[in-house]
């Protein structure tokens, strides 16, 4: 079974905690000092936030999936579409050890598809290096930053 991912940055960690706790009517599953998680089955969501010094709103959305299989199929539906993926193996985000599949929609919405195999004790890994290849293909290196997917090529907003 799928479960639909959201991820906002946020200005106040304590303030936004309280807010979504309420809204939810449930406490986070995972609290660090700079992230929290929500893992709901009432909407089915895996809900996180995060204060990292990036602008508030809302960073990415996504599809977490509960098998590498079903990952691997939907990122061959994301290659089918026509969208360029920028995969990932065994690689630390949100003090999870997860594989993904990251892809930008037409509109510039990063997309993060993922099935999350173990738990981390840290947020993510070295330092992001996004960059596009002669032919516009996203890369990034293998340590790269969690939740680091390539950019939209064009300015949005």
């Amino acid at each position: 079974m799928k479960r639909l991912h959201l991820h906002v940055s946020v200005a106040d960690l304590d303030k936004s905690i309280g807010f979504y706790s309420t809204l939810f009517g449930a406490e986070p599953t995972v609290t660090k000092d700079d992230y929290a998680k929500w893992m709901l089955d009432d909407p089915r969501v895996n809900f996180a936030i995060s204060a990292r010094g990036g602008l508030a709103g809302v960073d990415h959305v996504g599809v977490q999936v509960d098998t590498a299989e079903e990952l691997h199929d939907l990122a061959g539906r994301l290659k089918a579409a026509g969208e360029t993926t920028l995969d990932q193996e065994a690689t630390t985000c949100c003090y999870a050890k997860s594989d993904k599949a990251w892809v930008t929609d037409p509109s510039g919405v990063r997309w993060e598809t993922f099935y999350t195999f173990g738990e981390a004790v840290t947020y993510g890994e070295g330092p992001e290096d996004v960059a596009h290849t002669a032919s516009g293909a996203p890369t990034m290196a293998a340590n790269t930053a969690c939740c680091g997917a390539p950019a939209p090529k064009t300015a949005c907003c």
